[in-house]
């Protein structure tokens, strides 16, 4: 189990940031990653593996006026 933006969410051993992307249909263009408080950078979410266990937080930038 990992945690996804403070709710439970099944985990899965292989699991990528891009991964769980999709699987949670987060498709804004604009969007930080963090796991346990680090920052993951765009060029990363192919490869950049999520263990059981980890603390993600997916922001959706926004810009307004």
């Amino acid at each position: 189990m990992i945690k996804v933006n403070t709710e439970d969410y099944p985990w899965h051993s292989g699991m990528t940031v891009r991964n769980l992307l999709d699987e949670k249909l987060f498709t804004f263009r604009h969007i930080i990653v963090r796991i346990n408080g680090k920052y993951v950078p765009e060029e990363d979410y192919e490869h950049f593996t999520i263990r059981d266990g980890d603390d993600v937080i997916v922001l959706h930038l926004i810009a307004g006026g």
